[in-house]
């Protein structure tokens, strides 16, 4: 039996990200297990920092 993978980001996130980082062309001819280890890594990576940015509030004074 086949399982589908539950994705945490949205596909329209991903492709922002995957146009911010210059690869979404690959995504469009070859689907998302088209493009490199690398580029993927950097995707999460990315999307991490996103995240990580959103998430850290300031001291408040």
């Amino acid at each position: 039996m086949s399982r589908r993978r539950r994705s945490i980001m949205s596909e329209q996130f991903k492709t922002e990200l995957a146009k911010d980082l210059g690869f979404y062309d690959t995504v469009q001819r070859e689907g998302w297990g088209g493009i490199r280890a690398k580029d993927a890594g950097n995707l999460v990576k990315r999307a991490i920092q996103i995240a990580e940015k959103t998430t850290t509030r300031s001291p408040q004074q």
